[in-house]
Parts: C-alpha cells; sequence; structure tokens
C-alpha cells in the first residue's frame, strides 16, 4: 500500500465512531482525516475541503439533519472520491435510494463492517486512491 485513503467520517455516535476509526485505521490504510455529528457541519467541512479526502463514510441518521443530505453534497465530488453509507438501515429502499444520490456502496452496520474493511482496503490498492 502506497499511502494512507483519507477519510471523512459523518456519524454522531461516538462510541460507534471511534470503534470504526480504530477498527479501520488498524485494518486498513484509512486514515481519519475529519468527522461530523450533523449533515450542517459535514456539508461545510465538505465543501471547505474539496480535495482533501478520498473517502467519505455516511451513515443516515444524524444529531441534525440527515445523511442523505450529505450525500447529496458529495454528488459533484472527483471522480476518485468514493462515498459509502454505513446504517443500521440499510433496507433495499435505502440502498436504491443511496443508488440514485451516486454513493458507491452501502453497508449495513449490524452485519457488513468486514465487507466494508474489504471495499477500503480494495479502495486504496486504486491507482486513482492517491
Amino acid at each position: 500500500m502506497s499511502g494512507r485513503l483519507h477519510t471523512y467520517i459523518v456519524e454522531d455516535n461516538v462510541t460507534i465512531r471511534e470503534n470504526l476509526v480504530g477498527t479501520l485505521e488498524e485494518l486498513t490504510p484509512v486514515s481519519a482525516v475529519g468527522y461530523a455529528e450533523t449533515e450542517t457541519d459535514a456539508r461545510q467541512w465538505l465543501r471547505d475541503h474539496r480535495g482533501d479526502w478520498q473517502l467519505a463514510i455516511v451513515d443516515l441518521f444524524l444529531k441534525e439533519g440527515s445523511g442523505l443530505g450529505v450525500l447529496s453534497a458529495c454528488r459533484e465530488r472527483k471522480p476518485q472520491q468514493k462515498v459509502v453509507v454505513l446504517s443500521n438501515y440499510a433496507t433495499p429502499d435505502i440502498r436504491r435510494r443511496c443508488a440514485q444520490l451516486g454513493v458507491d456502496a452501502v453497508f449495513d452496520k449490524s452485519n457488513e463492517i468486514d465487507a466494508l474493511v474489504d471495499y477500503c482496503l480494495w479502495q486504496s490498492q486504486q491507482p486513482t486512491a492517491h
């Protein structure tokens, strides 16, 4: 692996966020570059740091606003910037809605963390990731 995968986390649960960052930084080349707990904060950070991230991991239910609003804010990202959803509500309808918003992948918090780890490993090996 040639470098770190600069990752922005949108998750309002501190325990989940800290465990997620710890797991990803231990098992993958993910390097958390920031986080937000609300839609407003996430949209502001993404607007101010357009080129500073390669992966965004977004929860759908936030302290304020919605992860869907964050996903909308990511629609005009660079092709090498990937956006994934990590949610307890990864239903078929949510997966369809996320696909309509241009999300690269959707992972269920309860049973797809390994798949997220695999995705991060795979993404870090892509030539456009760095």
